[in-house]
């Protein structure tokens, strides 16, 4: 398991950097710690959406009782097309404190959760890393999924360098005036490469030891129809930049939510083809497919 670090200076300045907030690639600077809400909807002290076993993940990190997983409310992204724009863009959920969230953490180790998956952290990472060092100290020994919308910021990576086992961010555009229509983050394809090359710097390639994962890096690129998502673009990035033997999920999640329907790129769900179409590609990389 990782050593945590502690009495780690660098760790502790995570506070500093959400007043002014530049937590994450927008550096919208509001004072999240005097409790204003930044781009991301919240301020600093973490908002739970919900907490539990989770079993709809992917087979590696479900195991045989489910995936610890922590849904924190708020993000840093705009996305139109937003699955779980109630808790993203509604702010739904309760407050907690960093020595609630540790409870949080143990109580799902105690029913036999193989992991604490954190949904969507960007924005709380101060907290969340308090949380992890106070949980570690009481006894937690489960793997930590930093599970994000990709759009983190790389010095702020380095800084939880330590803390995460397991890295799952998603992949979610190569085009910059996409990104830009569709999550009003035009610097996401350049910051979201960047995140994934420190990400699989500090913990590597996905390693899975009796068929649940333990540490590493594991991608997630979700399709969208009408080839927005640039999907042969992000493998090729995938295996030439970052390595041959990254895992990746090609999703074929998507359907129209949120404002998604009024988009009629966005309004229908992706073809068969379209889906497989990269998961071939993927393929022939060398990319290890992982559902």
């Amino acid at each position: 398991m990782t050593k945590i670090p502690r009495n780690n200076p660098a760790a502790e300045g995570l506070v500093k950097l959400a007043d002014p907030c530049v937590l994450c690639p927008r550096q919208c600077k509001a004072s999240r710690a005097s409790g204003q809400a930044g781009f991301c909807g919240v301020g600093i002290e973490p908002v739970v959406s919900s907490a539990g076993p989770h079993f709809g993940e992917e087979g590696v990190l479900v195991g045989q009782e489910g995936s610890g997983t922590i849904f924190f409310a708020g993000c840093n992204l705009g996305c139109l097309f937003c699955q779980n724009y109630e808790i993203s863009h509604l702010c739904q959920g309760r407050l907690q404190t960093a020595s609630q969230l540790a409870r949080t953490m143990l109580d799902l180790q105690a029913l036999g959760c193989v992991n604490i998956n954190l949904v969507t952290p960007t924005h709380f990472t101060p907290p969340i890393c308090e949380a992890i060092a106070q949980a570690r100290d009481q006894g937690l020994r489960l793997p930590i999924v930093y599970n994000s919308g990709g759009y983190d910021a790389p010095d702020v990576l380095r800084q939880i360098e330590g803390f995460i086992d397991i890295y799952m961010p998603d992949m979610k555009y190569a085009d910059a005036s996409v990104a830009t229509q569709l999550s009003q983050a035009p610097d996401y394809p350049s910051v979201n490469r960047e995140a994934i090359l420190e990400m699989h710097r500090q913990v590597g390639d996905l390693q899975v030891s009796r068929g649940v994962a333990v540490r590493g890096l594991l991608v997630r690129h979700l399709v969208l129809p009408n080839g927005l998502a640039g999907s042969f673009e992000s493998v090729d990035f995938l295996a030439n930049h970052v390595s041959p033997s990254t895992a990746i999920n090609v999703m074929d999640q998507y359907r129209p939510c949120f404002k998604a329907h009024a988009d009629p790129r966005l309004n229908r769900r992706p073809l068969a083809e379209e889906v497989e179409s990269v998961r071939r590609y993927a393929m022939d990389k060398g990319l290890r497919i992982i559902e």
